[in-house]
């Protein structure tokens, strides 16, 4: 039997083996989500990168700061204070092995996770120094990462408060 000579029955009998697929159709709420996400994606890339956010990110971990402890003691505390700063290579801040090219390595792990995710990388990261501090033989490198791992935790949460408000 060919294509040419099948009756109507045969074409009902092979309807009923094998229907149509059923494919619902997305809503246009769907469709709009998709958009409406990669938009929302793409401004955040593009807005992180601007020296308005950096500056923004750095004075919202500030006021987060002096809130905790106050002025003199913030002052202190943060990254960019004198006690903190190097002459030869930062390995708290910078660390050139964690750089390659223009990525560094905490970016690319960040890129990698969800928001929830990075957040426990970095309070186990921030654990992980204050844990072992005392027994590696660099305590003040140690307890400096810790901090940094803590100042990068408090941003992420202000950041995450103020899209809530």
């Amino acid at each position: 039997m060919s294509i040419n000579n099948a009756t109507p029955q045969d074409w009902d009998r092979l309807r009923k083996q094998h229907p149509p697929l059923e494919i619902p159709k997305p809503s246009i709420d769907d469709q709009m989500k998709v958009y409406l996400d990669a938009a929302d994606e793409e401004f955040n890339k593009s807005m992180k990168e601007t020296e308005w956010w950096k500056q923004h990110v750095a004075r919202a971990e500030q006021l987060e700061y002096e809130a905790r402890w106050g002025k003199e003691d913030a002052d202190w505390l943060s990254i960019d204070s004198e006690p903190y700063k190097f002459s030869s290579e930062d390995v708290v801040n910078k660390p050139s092995h964690y750089n390659n090219g223009s990525i560094e390595c905490i970016e690319g792990i960040q890129a990698s996770m969800s928001e929830e995710a990075f957040k426990g990388y970095l309070k186990g990261n921030c654990m992980k120094y204050l844990w072992r501090y005392d027994y590696k033989g660099k305590p003040v490198e140690d307890l400096q990462k810790a901090q940094w791992y803590l100042a990068r935790l408090l941003g992420e949460v202000v950041f995450d408060n103020e899209e809530d408000d």
